[in-house]
This record gives structure tokens, sequence and C-alpha cells, in this order.
């Protein structure tokens, strides 16, 4: 016997007719490349997403056809992400921080109609416009005042044009809610990047996932700072659970360094902002400078790497701002689990608030965790097991996009992460490392992530980077590689004196090697197989 209730598709279109019709009045402020801020609605933006709309129609794009974007966090942007989506066709944000080999191989790769981009991004454009044949349209997200002349790329429209010449009247089409809605592509550090093909079914469930008291708390009193690019993972999905919440949006644009991010947080009211910890690190020097002190600022959210406890005790200690450590993955939608602590602050101590907050939390209803051995019996959750993490739910990928892709899941349906990690009896998960990156010393297992939290909690250091190299009698040894703070006075012995007690002697580092600098990849992470290739003999030619 059927239910007898309505069926509604779950398309992001709902998501644009419902804050247009309840919170429509809200505020989309946006710091623009061409540098001033930018103000519109709600009900503003999306009446120029349905101009959008109108305009790919007579650009005769057809339904289930991608359309690429190269763009910052912007209101422009913001726009496609449903004039396009909800319009049937499928948004492409591409990461314009990957090499531009890998752009041009996933613009390709795609089959991307149409390109839209900042100014920016011209050049890179200009580089790859001749390489990607089956792109017809080129957009620059400007006015036609400030479009370039003389760029070579034949055709080239400004947005402002384009979307001017149509009428904001438009009826947006009903059909299947698992249907494509956006595409994104992973990094790519180890091989060609891969495709992940999000639905409308998916993506709406992970915003109202995103919003959860005890995922990220989302609420129309928020004003909520996307630091996280909209052409990564779709902004953590806050890009549609804040008009899904009536959330107000505070849009960085290009300017990511810690005092733009301080006078946006000041300027705007900022409550809550989402990003990775090289960015973090960057507003809490600049705060820390100025002795600032945050008036609305009153929840971070750290994913993409760890958040160290000093950055925990310099958000929480000296500024009274929560932490809040989340996990996911490209394949994940993102969010695979938050740090949202199961007892009231005040039933907590210090260290056990610490704690829960620097552990990648638990996972929301909706999807489900497990972690297996080698041979893929699953592990017990007693919070001491360690095994690799898989995933599987509603808004985790079922297979990577194209038939050239690998296989994502495994024989029994789950999505194995690559990570390593243990899951507790209270469902709380910590990843202890990503496999490729675990040390095999001696036969046994050493936490590359533990070794470089402990060199981070040093007030001197400013980003390491824990890699295992080779070793004559041990097969592999850890060392560290550390990028001091500018004019701080940081010792290898001071370093190595900090892993007494805190580790067992066998997985103190061997050696402690100041660089200049640390690679970071697309997303924000430390390029750890570029290391590992570049200092893997450090230790045999010590003893040579």
């Amino acid at each position: 016997m059927r239910g007898l209730m309505q069926d509604r598709p779950l398309l992001l279109s709902s998501i644009a007719e419902f804050a247009e019709r309840s919170h429509g009045d809200v505020e989309i402020v946006s710091r623009r490349v061409e540098g001033d801020v930018h103000r519109h609605t709600y009900r503003e933006a999306f009446a120029r997403s349905r101009r959008l709309a109108n305009a790919l129609d007579a650009l005769a794009l057809k339904p289930g056809e991608t359309v690429a974007s190269l763009a910052w966090n912007g209101y422009r942007h913001f726009e496609l992400y449903f004039g396009v989506s909800g319009s049937a066709r499928v948004l492409h944000t591409v990461n314009p921080r990957l090499t531009i080999e890998h752009v041009q191989w996933i613009l390709n790769h795609a089959q991307d109609r149409a390109l839209f981009f900042d100014l920016t991004f011209l050049p890179i454009v200009q580089k790859l416009h001749q390489a990607c044949p089956a792109i017809g349209v080129y957009v620059a997200l400007c006015s036609e005042a400030d479009l370039p002349q003389g760029s070579g790329i034949p055709n080239l429209m400004s947005y402002e044009t384009l979307i001017g010449a149509h009428s904001d009247r438009y009826d947006w089409p009903q059909f299947d809610e698992h249907a494509a809605s956006s595409l994104c592509y992973t990094s790519g550090t180890t091989g060609k990047p891969k495709g992940v093909l999000y639905s409308h079914r998916s993506s709406v469930l992970h915003a109202y996932a995103v919003s959860l008291p005890d995922s990220l708390n989302l609420s129309a009193r928020d004003t909520i700072l996307p630091v996280v690019p909209m052409f990564h993972v779709n902004a953590w999905g806050l890009a549609y659970a804040a008009p899904a919440m009536g959330s107000k949006l505070v849009l960085p644009g290009q300017s990511l360094d810690g005092a733009s991010l301080c006078k946006l947080i000041e300027d705007e009211g900022v409550t809550l902002a989402a990003g990775v910890p090289t960015v973090w690190q960057g507003l809490l020097d600049h705060a820390d400078a100025g002795r600032i002190r945050f008036r609305t600022f009153r929840r971070t959210v750290i994913g993409g790497a760890s958040c160290s406890r000093a950055m925990y005790d310099g958000f929480t200690g000296r500024h009274g701002v929560e932490v809040l450590h989340a996990w996911g993955m490209t394949e994940t939608s993102p969010l695979g689990t938050a740090s949202a602590p199961r007892r009231a602050p005040a039933d907590m101590t210090a260290d056990e608030r610490a704690s829960v907050a620097l552990s990648q939390g638990r996972a929301p209803f909706g999807v489900e965790l497990r972690i297996v051995d080698e041979s893929g019996a699953e592990l017990p959750r007693d919070g001491l097991a360690a095994g690799e993490l898989q995933i599987r739910g509603a808004w985790v990928l079922s297979a990577y996009f194209g038939a050239d892709q690998p296989e994502a899941l495994t024989t029994d349906g789950w999505f194995a992460t690559g990570d390593i990690a243990t899951i507790d009896g209270d469902g709380f998960m910590r990843i202890t490392d990503r496999a490729k990156d675990v040390i095999k010393s001696g036969g046994e297992w050493i936490s590359s992530a533990e070794l470089e939290n402990i060199a981070l909690a040093h007030p001197g250091v400013l980003r390491a980077a824990c890699i295992g190299v080779k070793h004559a009698r041990w097969d592999e040894r850890p060392i560290v590689l550390v990028m001091t703070r500018p004019d701080a006075s940081v010792t290898r012995e001071a370093l190595l004196a900090l892993y007494t007690d805190r580790v067992a002697k066998w997985q103190v580092p061997d050696d402690i090697v100041f660089v200049d600098d640390l690679p970071l990849g697309a997303t924000g992470k430390l390029l750890k197989h570029t290391l590992r290739e570049a200092w893997r003999d450090h230790l045999l030619a010590a003893t040579q």
C-alpha cells in the first residue's frame, strides 16, 4: 500500500522559490573583483537567476548540458548556482588553483558548453579557449563597461549585458530530482582529477543536513561568511543552505587575507564563517596583532585539514569563538561529520570540550560510517581500533563521472575514503591519518597528523608537515618539516623536546628540518606527495 502523500521533487529551484517568498529582503553582500562592496537581496538575486535561465534558453543550451564557472565567491557566481541548475542544466564549478593542464583536461572531460568567469581569471581563459572546442559561449562576470577589449576570445559577452536582455519572468521547470545539478572535480594531486556529479536530491538533502543543530546550526538569525570557495564542493553546501534557512550571506571575493576578512566580519556582523586552517591562521594573526575583539563572530567551521590545538585555543581562549571541526570530501558533498558536543559545554571540562572540538565529530542522520581492517572486516567502535574509514549515504557518490573513471565503491556499496580513523561508542570519529600518509617504521604505524599537531603547538611554528622518509634499518622514519613565523626564534632542540612524554620514544621524529615554504594544493592542503619525493633520501644522506 502506498502512502497518500504529495510527491514534490527536491529541486534546487525550490530553495530559490522559498527564499524569495519567505525572506526575500535578506541581504547578500559581496566584495567584488572590481574592488567595491555590492549589496542586493535574495529577491533581487533570484530575479537575476531567472533572467540568466532565459538567457541560457536563448543560447540554445539544452537540459543536462554543463556550464562551467571560474569565479570567486560573489553574487554573480551565486546567481549561476540557481540560474544554471534550476533550469535543468549542470553547473560545473572549476577550481582555478589547479594547474592549467588539469583545468584544460576537466573542461574537456566535462564537455562544458559555456564558461562564465571572473576577470581575475581572464589570463587562464586566454590560454585555454582554443584547446576546449566544446565551449561555444564565453561570458565575463562583469558589466559591459568593464568588458576587456582585445581579449582574443571570440564573441566574449558581459554577464550584465547577457542577462539584461531577458525577462525575469520564468517558470522553474519540474523534473526528476535525481537529475544532475552540479559537477565538481577532485584536486588531482596524485593523478587526473575525478568528477563527482551531484543530484538535485542529494544537494537539497545535504543543505538540510548542514543546517541541523548538531551540524553547523544555521538559522535566519545568522550572518554567514563562506570563506571556503564556491568552486570547492559548492562552498560546503552553504550557498544552498543559507538561502534555505534565510541567513544573510557575506561573500568575500578574492580578498582572503586576515585584514580583509576581519573587516567584513566586523562590518557585516558575521556570526559564522567557514574555511580551511591556512585562512584562519591569517585571521587569528591579524586579530591578535591588532588586539581586536570580535563583536558578533561566535562560530567558525574548520575543515579541509585538521585544526590544531593551538588554533583551537586561539579562537576559543583569546576570542571567544566556538570551533566546529568538520570532515568531508568532494565525494561526500562534502559534509560527513561535525564536532558538535553531545553534552552542554557547562557539563564538560575545558579539556573535554577541546577533545570533542578537535575530533572530526559525528555523522548526521543521512550518512553512515564504519572502519575496516585490511581484510575488509568491520572494526569495533571503541575509540581505540583504527582502520580505513568508509562512508555511505544520501549525499555520497555512487560512481565517478565519466566512463573512463575508476570504480568508486566497495563491493558492498561503501565509499572508501582513504582516511585512517577511530570511532568511539558515542559515534565520534577521529582521523588519525591518510592511509597514504601513515608512516610504517619497523612494522609499527606512526600517525603523521599527531606529530604535526605537536609541532604546531609551539607558538613560533606557522606550518608543519610530517612525512615518512627512507631509513636503512627501519624502512621508514618520520621527519617534520617546519615553517616558522616571521621573526620567531625556534630551535630544533626545542621542537624535539615537545615530543617527550607526548608520544612513545620510537615515534619521536628523527629530524626537524626548517624550510622557507611548504607547498599547498588547490584546496589548501599540504602537498605531501611532493614533499616525500623531495625529501625521501634525507636520512640516508645524513648517514653517509
